[in-house]
């Protein structure tokens, strides 16, 4: 195996070893963990008090993804451009993603009355999530070529969610057979969120080993400290934006449409659950074929970007997405079509979201790869309530499930629309790649 394979194959471990936090602990356990633990600590008013702040115990799991949101919006491009300047992009990868592993490894120790103490490890592990994220995805144009940008963002999305999704069905076999092992429910869910910190950790280990730290482009000056040139660098980031105008169009685009597939994936088994009765059992293995769905889906669009190119095989993903909405809200009524919808959500969930960062990496300067990554990474977070808000209006005025799925209609339309107009040839010119 050559160098470039090598260090290819040891980089999809990364989305091997990160996606059992997303899976085990975002998507299925901490959030109604952490709201059975605030209820068992509420006062005699009903609510908790994080920071003398009340708060409604079944809204605190929502406000700690707000709050997580806004500190990556925050410090991800930050992050970005001190990564740049970095000697040592390992070293980073490996600082944020340990932090996040020992945080979630840590959760271990939540029973009781620890809501306080589960939602400041939940912000400290998502925060370094999103961080080692940005310092590995700056790694992909070093080692892949523009011709295989688009396979080698693929695989490692394929790749991430088999290892989310075998982790996660370890943990699903543990919890539904508690009582086998003598164990309580409440128990088996902190052994879960301890394995995913742990199988974070050991992965992470295959890319460290693999991956080759690149010398900085360029170095910051003498008299100025890393820490305050990341901040300046991040303001000539964010006036430079205007020199390359197809990037800021793309970045619009993947805002709209990212962040209506991730409303999707978050409220698609409240909607099972409630409009149509599906047990949330039966949910949880909805879940769980998606992770594996999603590996094939990826490996797909990698063929069909082959063919018709990455950002027409985009756009194919988001008509998809359009349609897949619009039989939800006509045509889906029991548990077996809303599984076979849930399959084809899992086969363009991962082709759009693999393509869109190999698409991405194309256009942005080499000298700054890290710094406009931890752009991308906050491009979905930083509105990513508003497509919340508005399935939530909807549902409120309308009382409609149905009517609250179709308005998210919208953003896929809006980001289809965005990205039809990105010149991509000329998006890599004005980026200096060509």
């Amino acid at each position: 195996m050559d160098a470039r394979r090598r260090e290819q194959t040891g980089w999809y471990f990364y989305d091997f070893a990160n996606s059992a936090f997303s899976t085990t602990v975002v998507t299925l356990f901490l959030g109604p963990y952490l709201t059975r633990l605030a209820q068992a600590g509420q006062k005699p008013d009903g609510y908790i008090y994080p920071l003398g702040i009340p708060v409604d115990p079944r809204s605190y799991w929502a406000y700690l993804v707000a709050v997580s949101v806004a500190s990556q919006v925050v410090f991800l491009p930050l992050i970005g451009a001190l990564a740049d300047y970095s000697r040592n992009r390992k070293r980073l990868l490996a600082l944020f993603a340990y932090i996040g592993a020992a945080s979630t490894v840590a959760m271990y120790a939540l029973k009781g009355a620890a809501w306080l103490f589960g939602g400041v490890l939940f912000l400290i592990a998502n925060l370094a999530l999103g961080a080692s994220v940005v310092v590995y995805n700056s790694f992909l144009p070093d080692i892949a070529t523009e011709a295989e940008r688009d396979a080698v963002s693929s695989k490692g999305w394929g790749i991430g969610y088999l290892g989310g999704g075998a982790l996660l069905g370890l943990n699903l076999l543990l919890f539904f057979n508690a009582g086998r092992f003598g164990l309580t429910q409440a128990e088996t869910v902190r052994i879960s969120f301890a394995s995913a910190g742990l199988w974070w950790a050991v992965f992470t280990i295959i890319p460290l080993a693999a991956l080759r730290n690149r010398p900085p482009i360029r170095q910051p000056s003498p008299s100025k400290d890393i820490l305050r040139t990341g901040f300046i660098q991040l303001w000539r980031t964010l006036r430079d934006l205007r020199q390359y105008p197809q990037t800021v169009v793309f970045l619009i685009a993947y805002l709209l449409y990212s962040d209506a597939i991730q409303t999707v994936i978050t409220l698609s088994t409240e909607f099972g659950n409630q409009a149509l009765k599906i047990p949330m059992a039966s949910l949880t293995l909805l879940i769980l074929m998606v992770q594996f769905v999603a590996f094939f889906g990826a490996i797909a669009f990698n063929w069909i970007a082959a063919a018709i190119g990455a950002k027409r095989a985009v756009m194919f993903a988001l008509v998809l997405w359009t349609g897949v909405l619009v039989a939800v809200y006509a045509f889906v009524r029991t548990a077996t079509q809303f599984f076979v919808v849930g399959a084809v959500v899992g086969l363009i969930m991962g082709g759009s979201q693999a393509l869109s960062r190999s698409l991405y990496s194309l256009m942005i300067p080499k000298s700054k790869k890290a710094e406009y990554f931890g752009l991308y990474e906050i491009t979905d977070k930083g509105t990513s309530w508003i497509t919340p808000l508005l399935f939530g209006l909807t549902l409120q005025f309308t009382g409609s499930f149905r009517l609250a799925i179709l308005s998210l209609v919208v953003f896929f339309i809006a980001g289809l629309a965005f990205l039809a107009r990105v010149d991509v040839r000329r998006a890599i010119r004005q980026a200096g790649n060509e």
